[in-house]
Formats: C-alpha cells, structure tokens, sequence
C-alpha cells in the first residue's frame, strides 16, 4: 500500500473525489477499466514513454490489486466462510 503523505493527498483529492462522486449502483465494471486505464495513460504521457514508466504502471496495478486482495476481498472471504461454513 502507498502510504502517501498529507499533503500529497491533499493534491490528489480533487481528482479521487471526483472519481468517487461519479461512481454509482449504475457503474459497471467496464466502466471501472475505463477510469483506471485513462489514469494509467495519463501517467505515461505526463512521464513520457519508456520502460521505466510502463513498468511503474504495471507494478502500481500489481500492487493495487494485491492490495486491495488482502485489505477487501479476504475479510469478505472470512466473512462469508464464518456464515455458510467452509469449502474444504
């Protein structure tokens, strides 16, 4: 996880508000591909397009995802085994 400072979220807010305020119970999945996509592009274009930069990409979508895996979809997991009993 990126333990950004204060004040660098403080200058990442308004583009996570406004993210957050567009996404809704009508938001698709594709709909989230499309938003992290434009972001990753964005980032290579500001960075300009070299290795260094695609493989930063990449890695923060890595990390992202395993992220988000431990944080979010694990205590779900937990969560649902302690309700329906476990597979195994």
């Amino acid at each position: 996880m990126p333990y950004i400072l204060p004040a660098d979220r403080q200058k990442l807010a308004p583009a996570t508000d406004a993210i957050a305020a567009v996404i809704d119970g009508s938001t698709t999945a594709g709909d989230l591909n499309y938003m992290i996509s434009l972001m990753a592009r964005a980032y290579v274009d500001a960075k300009g397009l070299r290795y260094e930069h695609l493989n930063a990409v990449v890695g923060a979508l890595d990390s992202c995802k395993a992220e988000f895996q431990r944080r979010v979809v694990a205590p779900y997991e937990d969560r649902k085994i302690g309700e329906n009993g476990d597979v195994y």
